[in-house]
């Protein structure tokens, strides 16, 4: 107890010695916990050594890889549209929709969902012409004929696309709507209705073939692969035609044979190559 008196005496004589105590103490506190927080850091960079990293690697090679798939589409895509006039919008509606409804009771005859039927756009305007105004002539002399904006008829015009999930049937059904004097059939075109499918199947094939290359070349070049500091690819489609000539049996017996087209439905072909780089050590 007197020792302690005498630390605390000599604390109040002398502040400076305390001070310095205090200082030295509040130091290695300091230097032991910088300690403890390096060893801590270096140990989290030591177990997660690639996250998080965007240095290039020094040593790299890179290899390429193709993918291929071929398929026959299985979807047939095309518009057209039905257009009337007359000299009121009323009597112009009333012909369109007579013509639409024969149109659609075609296509639901044939087999047509109506989910694949698709209205893309209506419209309603005037037809106007510019007519010669009638003048009166008088002594020999005829001023110069005028001209007038004149409205001669109302126009209603109707525009549906369709999708035919049958592609066999689509020579049929573009004779058949022919017949029944629609305007403007159009944009026949294929597709294929798994397409995604397809490519992620052709980018697989091309991936594994990239990699199979760079494991052989990684064995020829006597170094190891450590991981892929980089991935692209290149996707591209083509249509090569395959010329299938239609049977003359007509499935609905609507059309008559020999007006029905012969449809080259072709044939869809899916490339893709992708190009990987790998860390080599």
């Amino acid at each position: 107890m007197v020792k302690k008196e005498e630390n605390n005496t000599c604390c109040l004589g002398f502040p400076e010695a305390c001070m310095s105590r205090i200082i030295k103490s509040v130091i290695l506190v300091l230097v032991v916990l910088a300690l403890f927080l390096l060893v801590k850091t270096y140990g989290a960079l030591k177990e997660n050594s690639f996250i998080g990293q965007d240095i290039m690697a020094q040593n790299t090679i890179t290899v390429t890889g193709e993918g291929e798939v071929s398929a026959i589409p299985d979807i047939a895509k095309f518009s057209f549209a039905v257009k009337e006039e007359a000299k009121t919008v009323e009597q112009a509606q009333e012909k369109a929709t007579e013509k639409m409804n024969a149109v659609l009771d075609f296509l639901d005859k044939a087999g047509v969902d109506d989910k694949e039927i698709k209205t893309t756009g209506y419209n309603i305007y005037p037809r106007y012409e510019w007519w010669n105004k009638e003048v009166m002539c008088e002594g020999g002399y005829c001023p110069p004929t005028e001209r007038q904006r004149t409205l001669v008829a109302y126009e209603v015009s109707q525009n549906i696309s369709v999708e035919l999930k049958d592609v066999d049937s689509a020579g049929e059904i573009l004779a058949g709507i022919g017949s029944l004097e629609v305007s403007n059939v159009s944009g026949l075109s294929f597709d294929i209705d798994d397409k995604d499918g397809l490519e992620r199947e052709a980018r697989q094939e091309a991936i594994d073939e990239a990699q199979s290359k760079a494991k052989e070349l990684a064995k020829d070049l006597g170094v190891k692969l450590v991981r892929i500091v980089s991935y692209s690819s290149n996707d591209g489609r083509n249509v090569y035609p395959q010329y299938a000539v239609m049977e003359k049996s007509m499935a609905y017996g609507m059309v008559d044979s020999v007006s029905v087209p012969e449809i080259p439905v072709g044939e869809n072909e899916i490339k893709t190559t992708v190009y990987l780089t790998y860390e080599i050590k």
